[in-house]
């Protein structure tokens, strides 16, 4: 009759190994139920389809954005597929914190946010910077935390911001530039046109064509560095529909996606269809705020 031997210290390290690849896994899974909590308790607070579009693994540099997280095609896609399963009564919230990203996938985001019936509001409890703010611009309310920031439009080629390399075709006579140069001037030039067109088609919704237009030339042409931060009185100033009125509930979303060193999720949003709220499963629709 055999009998059964004890663990060995090999036994025991194996057990570690194991129990040290399952915990992060169950930590993660257990952040991302109580990320989909929160959200619930804020739709069912404001009536709302929730969707939350944050980067949180980004770094600055002194003048320029780069970053390791940004706005991307996946997220396009996914903020896309939500709007779709929202009801044309149901209000759109939108939680943004990023740097910026594609100018592609921000342009989607804000066509299919610009095109839904009900009220669309964007809240952004950090910073919002260059597609994000462009994201912001298609809300009918723009929420910011007091400190919050917007930050300017101007298109980016690789290293060189569009603005900058229009100033060279003024500063230096066409004979004496070198052909790579004046391509990426000619590049710049079509997307400085490009996004401002965008942006002044964003703005009319909320300003006068004359207005929006200077805005939109304003954000766009490069007077700005990339990073500077715009605030609630400058955005205000500028005629965007800005308030400071954040609620405490969004801080506390935020608070659930602490810097780490996993990749996890950008967006964000309870994966089922939402109606007009006649006995069907979804929060029911509310007013548009005064």
């Amino acid at each position: 009759m055999e009998q059964s031997r004890g663990f060995s210290v090999l036994d025991f390290f194996w057990i570690y190994v194991i129990l040290t690849s399952l915990l992060p896994m169950m930590r993660q899974a257990s952040l991302a139920q109580r990320r989909l909590v929160k959200l619930r308790q804020i739709e069912t607070a404001r009536k709302s389809r929730v969707i939350s579009l944050i980067h949180r693994q980004e770094s600055f540099a002194l003048l320029g954005l780069p970053f390791f997280r940004y706005i991307s095609i996946d997220d396009s896609e996914e903020v896309i597929r939500a709007i779709r399963l929202t009801d044309p009564d149901i209000p759109i919230d939108l939680i943004v914190h990023t740097p910026g990203g594609l100018v592609l996938a921000s342009e989607q985001i804000a066509r299919a946010l610009e095109k839904h019936p009900s009220k669309v509001t964007v809240f952004v409890p950090h910073y919002a910077m260059s597609g994000g703010t462009l994201i912001a611009l298609a809300a009918d309310e723009i929420v910011m935390d007091a400190h919050a920031l917007l930050g300017p439009l101007d298109p980016q080629l690789g290293e060189y911001p569009a603005g900058s390399l229009l100033q060279v075709i003024q500063q230096k006579k066409v004979e004496d530039i070198d052909d790579r140069t004046l391509i990426l001037i000619d590049m710049a030039g079509k997307a400085k046109a490009q996004m401002e067109a965008s942006v002044q088609r964003l703005l009319a919704k909320h300003l006068d064509p004359d207005r929006a237009r200077e805005i939109a030339e304003l954000l766009t042409r490069g007077q700005f560095t990339h990073d500077y931060g715009i605030g609630v009185e400058q955005a205000r100033a500028l005629g965007l529909p800005v308030n400071d009125r954040m609620p405490r509930m969004v801080f506390e979303y935020m608070e659930l996606f602490p810097q780490a060193r996993g990749r996890t999720p950008s967006v964000y949003y309870i994966p089922t269809p939402y109606d007009d709220g006649q006995g069907r499963e979804g929060p029911r629709p509310a007013r548009r705020a005064p």
